[in-house]
Formats: structure tokens, C-alpha cells, sequence
């Protein structure tokens, strides 16, 4: 839940905006089963939180049904992270284990974490109308935006549910077609590979 922003601002406790914690709420049924990038400030409050900065979340097991994480944006120079892993993470922990995963992060689409852990893998994105979303600052609205656009990143299912509950708050993308892209491109490399 901390999107950490060095580069910006000393605090490491920037926080969900309300009326996207009652969005991420109501699309996973009420409650959230893991916030693994969670602060003393959070609003979310997941049924469990990794507390950050002294719970590293991305040492820990995501086996939630449901996952929401706003990660720090920033490099974390001592343990060596950038939001290319906590990317990597929902990637890989809706893969093993089926989960519902929700991630409020930067539009960043040209980027290798995008292409990695995004594109390919993810079903759908939320491009935010907010042009420079209002976060939280230690769970005060002190009425300061980001930088930078922002987009909700669904890695699940239920595309058109992502879809109802979200087009309110951004312009919705179904990217399920680039993970059958990729499953077609990688077959006909294999064809041509083995001919």
C-alpha cells in the first residue's frame, strides 16, 4: 500500500485514495485477503497486511484468493527492489495460484516491467482519469498529486466485473488478446524451430 516515492518526497507511506479502496473493495466482495505493500497509515485494511518497511512482501507467500498492492514506486536501495518485482510478483503469484490480484501502479508501458509483467500476463488495466492521482500522505488527503499517470492493473478472471466496477474511475483495456498473441507467435517460432 506504500507507493514510496523517494525521488519525491521522504514519505515512505503514500497511500490508496478512498474512493479507489471502496472500488477495489466492492470488485473483491467486501474484504481484501492480502495488502503485501501495507503501512501503518493504510486504509485498505486487508485481512493480512505485510507491513512495510519491516515486513518485506515480496519475501512472503501470496497463497490469498484476493490481492491488492499500491507498491513503493521508488527504488529500495537496501534490499535491492524496484516495482519490476512487485510486478513480477503478481505475475507469478496469479499464475501458481489462481489469485485475484488488483495493483495500483504508474503507466510506465514502454518499460521491460510493463512487458514482462504486464502485457502477456495481465487481463485488463484501468487507465485512471486522474491525471495526477491524489494519494494519501501518512493516511492524510493533504491534496497533492502524483507526478505521473496511473493505472489499476487486474491480473484474474472476471474481465467484465473489472469492467463495471472500474470504467467509472478510467478507461478500461481487455489485454487477454496479447497472452494469446504471445501463445501464438511462441508456436509458430517453435514451428519454424523445428522444421
Amino acid at each position: 500500500m506504500s507507493a514510496g516515492r523517494t525521488v519525491n518526497s521522504q514519505s515512505q507511506s503514500w497511500g490508496t485514495p478512498h474512493k479507489y479502496v471502496k472500488a477495489i473493495k466492492r470488485f473483491f466482495g467486501g474484504s481484501i485477503g492480502l495488502d503485501p505493500c501495507s503501512n501503518e497509515h493504510s486504509i485498505v485494511r486487508a485481512a493480512t497486511e505485510f507491513m512495510l518497511p519491516h515486513n518485506d512482501g515480496l519475501k512472503e507467500d501470496w497463497n490469498y484468493p484476493t490481492v491488492y498492492m499500491n507498491p513503493p514506486y521508488g527504488a529500495d536501495r537496501t534490499r535491492g527492489t524496484t516495482i519490476k518485482n512487485w510486478l513480477a510478483k503478481c505475475a507469478l503469484t496469479h499464475k501458481k495460484y489462481g489469485a485475484e490480484i488488483l495493483a495500483l501502479v504508474p503507466v510506465a508501458t514502454n518499460t521491460g516491467h510493463w512487458k514482462q509483467s504486464v502485457f502477456g500476463q495481465a487481463r485488463a488495466i484501468c487507465f485512471l482519469y486522474d491525471t495526477r492521482l491524489k494519494f494519501l500522505e501518512n493516511g492524510l488527503n493533504t491534496g497533492k498529486g502524483a507526478p505521473m499517470s496511473c493505472a489499476m492493473i487486474y491480473w484474474g478472471r472476471d474481465y467484465y466485473k473489472f469492467y463495471d466496477i472500474f470504467i467509472e474511475y478510467g478507461a478500461v483495456v481487455d489485454i487477454s488478446n496479447l497472452q494469446e498473441e504471445e501463445m501464438n507467435t511462441a508456436r509458430e517460432y517453435m514451428k519454424l524451430e523445428f522444421k
